[in-house]
């Protein structure tokens, strides 16, 4: 997975960590999705990324008069039951806090709610970020061992007691509260504000928000805003005058093609029997009754 995770704390931790990395001084690593500008014309540009302060009033203003969508209180219970089921097999989102394991796929642990991973540079931004603030937090003596296995699929520094580190941490609400901050504030609301700005409806936020969680809100080829650039290619989106169906259709063909580029996401259910199954169904506005398939599994939401 190809992420980065741009922390600011929640209540109980100074709103002044932000992270990219460290700080604006810091090295990134090679690839890093905070490495490029989502203003960046080049890549079909976020335009709330590419606007002065006024602007962003106003597109707020925009963005307040339209329908809630995705961030209606339902639906975004929704949204959480749909991410758990492609992150971890299960409808129990709320469980995922403490939930932490080595599937196999060279991206060393992943855990929580997001699926933080400590091959791929947002876990150790957030335990950074969290343990910064935490220093008596179980995981603060993994930090150096986070910092030298990034990047990398290893255990080395982190075996044997990292996942009961991480465990226990999830007991504790502040870092519950440090977890739905990042899944909010880095992927969410940013997906959201631009599926609505785009035009799209309460599916296509969701698909926006599931590819900024899975592929990093990055502006590579192979992150969020290079695969918006290659649907921007095929098809208009609403807000241009296109057909939502044709747009979304394009969006999903190119994340698609992204996740069978890459060696740990080949099994695409997320795309092939979920996301694309609303689409193709009409359910534009994902109202339940639902049901979908992850994995060869089926999993059903009746309101």
């Amino acid at each position: 997975m190809t992420r980065f995770v741009l922390f600011a704390a929640p209540i109980a931790i100074a709103a002044s960590i932000l992270i990219n990395g460290g700080g604006e001084d810091a090295e990134q690593p090679a690839g890093s999705p905070a490495a490029a500008d989502p203003a960046d014309s080049s890549v079909g540009p976020d335009p709330y990324a590419a606007a002065n302060d006024e602007e962003r009033r106003q597109l707020d203003e925009r963005v307040a008069a339209m329908p809630a969508g995705l961030a209606a209180p339902a639906k975004r219970e929704l949204a959480w039951k749909l991410l758990a089921t492609s992150e971890s097999s299960t409808l129990d989102w709320r469980g995922q806090y403490a939930a932490i394991d080595d599937n196999g796929d060279g991206t060393g642990y992943t855990a929580g709610i997001v699926g933080f991973c400590s091959g791929t540079h947002d876990m150790l931004t957030f335990v950074e970020a969290f343990t910064k603030d935490h220093p008596d937090s179980p995981l603060t003596p993994y930090v150096p061992a986070l910092r030298k296995v990034d990047g990398t699929g290893s255990h080395k520094g982190l075996d044997p007691g990292f996942t009961a580190a991480w465990k226990k941490s999830a007991a504790d609400p502040v870092f519950r509260a440090a977890q739905d901050h990042v899944r909010d504030k880095q992927y969410f609301e940013p997906a959201v504000r631009l599926a609505k700005l785009d035009g799209l409806g309460t599916l296509g936020q969701f698909i926006y928000f599931d590819a900024m969680v899975l592929q990093g809100p990055g502006t590579e080829p192979d992150a969020f805003y290079g695969i918006r650039k290659s649907a921007l290619a095929e098809a208009d989106t609403v807000d241009e005058g296109g057909d939502e169906k044709v747009y979304l259709d394009a969006f999903l063909d190119a994340a698609r093609a992204v996740m069978k580029s890459k060696k740990n996401q080949h099994d695409t259910s997320r795309i092939d029997t979920t996301q694309r199954e609303f689409l193709y169904d009409g359910n534009l506005s994902l109202e339940p009754p639902l049901a979908w398939k992850m994995y060869g599994e089926t999993f059903r939401v009746a309101s």
